[in-house]
């Protein structure tokens, strides 16, 4: 069985492949002051939980956009299933020419989707990331990674009006009943879901204008579902896009044993 994890600001999600198949995956907050004991015994709980043994993980495959937490989880595996991980960085085969400035600058998780859209999708791919950011990644049907925008994430649009403002209530990301909100909490949510989702519409139309033709759009992250409902724009969702992109990104770099 394979291990990927994917290190994100706010959430690491986890999966174990068997084979082409997700047996299980998890969402875990991403806790930047935990030590490699701790990360441990956390793996040990969610593999328990599946009744999976640690001896029956052959190998692991990692992207991070959290330095300080990456050799934590390279200690952790080494510690739990005596693997050294494949961790996405430089050097690393993907099968994906970035036409970027500077290639170095694309996180790992934003490669690792371009990698599973142009292998699972046919054509262009637009990929729209939910997390702590929002964002938009162009692969061509040749599998150049074309480069992409940055937005804030909804997540972070709603903490930073309650932290931000003096009398603001924390929010839940439910869906609005109207545009026009009548109370503040109605209006938040207004502004916050109706209006991500307008930006997700004018930046799909303005990619594809750019682009000069269509392409795919797919959508992944926690927040995917919520604002695909509010717009027409989404193909697809596909929350395990990432966990997919790190096992073809393994199997183009590591022989798999047995």
């Amino acid at each position: 069985m394979l291990l990927v994890i994917d290190i994100g600001n706010t959430e690491t999600n986890w999966g174990v492949f068997e084979g082409d198949s997700l047996k299980a995956r998890w969402s875990t907050a991403t806790v930047i002051n935990r030590t490699t004991d701790e990360y441990r015994i956390l793996l040990n709980q969610l593999l328990s939980g599946c009744e999976i043994s640690t001896k029956s993980l052959q190998d692991a495959a990692v992207c991070s956009v959290v330095p300080p937490l990456t050799g934590v989880f390279e200690q952790m595996l080494a510690g739990v299933a005596g693997v050294k991980p494949l961790t996405v960085g430089a050097g690393i085969k993907t099968g994906i020419r970035i036409r970027m400035d500077n290639p170095r600058e694309v996180g790992a998780d934003r490669i690792v989707n371009a990698v599973a859209a142009h292998s699972l999708y046919t054509g262009a791919v637009i990929v729209i990331d939910m997390g702590t950011t929002t964002t938009f990644d162009v692969i061509s049907a040749d599998g150049d990674y074309l480069g992409g925008a940055i937005a804030p994430g909804l997540k972070t649009g709603v903490e930073t009006l309650y932290n931000r403002t003096a009398v603001l209530p924390r929010v839940e990301l439910t869906r609005p009943e109207k545009a026009i909100g009548t109370n503040t909490v109605a209006a938040m949510r207004s502004g916050l879901v109706f209006g991500h989702a307008a930006m997700v519409e004018g930046m799909v139309k303005r990619i594809k204008t750019e682009l000069g033709h269509e392409a795919v759009v797919v959508a992944t992250g926690g927040l995917s579902a919520t604002i695909a409902r509010e717009t027409g724009v989404i193909d697809i969702i596909n929350t395990d896009l990432t966990l997919t992109g790190l096992k073809l990104v393994h199997k183009m770099n590591v022989e798999v044993p047995g």
